[in-house]
């Protein structure tokens, strides 16, 4: 392979990158902090007066919180140390980078992040309250039974893992409150069991406490709701909330839903047409402008049975409902009409089948013979 030559064509004010932490440190961190690094560097060494959290996150498009979380990790690493004034960060200090020889060491022995004392005070209190077995989850709750449940002393051993007591910090700090026996054991599972990465349960905090939900019972159901739909990476849970949120105030607008949410099991029929059906919201707008031309109300279900419809008629595009329509329509006109002698008795079984048609019902040419017939005035 041909080496490839780097030139340099222009001149302009530099920022010196330290080479260690290009080849030791950089790759191992998250892309977002290494560009709170680099800004970071770049106001030092241009002796910038006017660097605040909140510049550093306008320039990033990311919040505040995101710019904490990188400064806490590079202080973690041992590349910052921070200062602090009234529970704000007021000066950062860069310290040397260690070399090569030193580095591992260096990693292996960071600056642990603060734990608050009401997390430390129900460490302690849980290993003088809980027995030695394990203790069962609550039958309240059907998905926890299959979690493991974690021990006091065991919670205490995850809180002597850097990363781990960060993330309990991390937990407590969006919540606003101590976390629980439950609440640890439940970060653990998203974290342990659910292979969760810190980066990706933050953002579960975020996502679901921008959304008005701060319950650990409803960040679980989230947290289980990604992992089913093999959610591994914060870019993968965005692109999905992006989704599920067009999806959700476009079906709620075709339907005519205002002042209200929707329910888990309406919720549950959009995840339906959009991950099992992979439906496009157009196509999904379509059906619900049918249902309520044929229902006047919102009927999910009925909604529901035109998609069930169309995905087992490989139905996929707005055309593909107008090339149907039209198959149907013509096969209704060449169809033969009955003898007026046998008209009767013939007539009086389909009056019948049409009037005792129900929405639920979901027969495919009795629905779209309803719904071409209702659209066609």
């Amino acid at each position: 392979m041909v080496n490839i030559e780097i030139l340099r064509d222009y001149t302009y004010t530099d920022t010196i990158v330290p080479n260690e932490f290009i080849d030791f440190f950089m790759p191992e961190a998250n892309g977002e902090f290494v560009k709170v690094y680099l800004y970071l560097l770049r106001s030092m060494q241009s002796h910038a007066s006017n660097c605040t959290i909140s510049a550093i996150a306008d320039c990033f498009n990311n919040t505040e919180m995101d710019v904490i979380r990188a400064l806490r990790y590079w202080q973690k690493t041992g590349l910052l140390h921070l200062e602090e004034e009234n529970g704000e960060i007021c000066k950062i200090h860069f310290l040397p980078i260690p070399n090569t020889e030193t580095n591992t060491s260096t990693k292996d022995a960071p600056v642990a992040p603060p734990i608050s004392e009401n997390l430390a005070q129900n460490v302690h209190s849980l290993r003088s309250s809980v027995p030695e077995m394990p203790v069962s989850a609550p039958s309240a709750e059907p998905v926890a039974t299959q979690k493991h449940r974690y021990t006091a002393d065991e919670i205490a051993g995850f809180l002597k893992n850097d990363d781990i007591s960060e993330l309990f910090f991390i937990v407590e700090t969006y919540i606003k409150h101590p976390l629980s026996e439950n609440d640890m054991n439940t970060v653990l599972f998203w974290h342990e069991d659910l292979h969760f990465s810190n980066d990706l349960i933050v953002y579960l905090l975020e996502y679901c406490i921008s959304k008005g939900h701060s319950s650990m019972r409803y960040l679980d159901k989230v947290a289980m709701g990604w992992h089913d739909n093999n959610i591994t990476t914060v870019t993968q849970a965005k692109e999905d909330a992006a989704i599920h949120s067009q999806a959700y105030y476009g079906v709620m607008k075709a339907l005519g839903i205002t002042g209200r949410s929707l329910v888990e099991a309406e919720t549950a029929f959009i995840r339906k047409w959009t991950k099992e059906f992979a439906f496009d919201l157009p196509l999904i707008q379509e059906a619900c402008a049918r249902t309520i031309t044929a229902t006047h109300q919102p009927s999910f279900e009925y909604t529901d049975s035109i998609l069930t419809s169309w995905h087992k008629n490989h139905v996929h595009t707005l055309e593909d409902i107008k090339t149907l329509d039209a198959a149907y329509a013509k096969a209704k006109k060449t169809a033969p009409q009955p003898n007026a002698s046998d008209s009767a008795p013939a007539s009086a079984p389909r009056k019948n089948s049409f009037n005792n048609f129900k929405p639920r019902s979901y027969d495919y040419e009795h629905l779209e013979g309803t719904l071409l017939s209702s659209t066609s005035h």
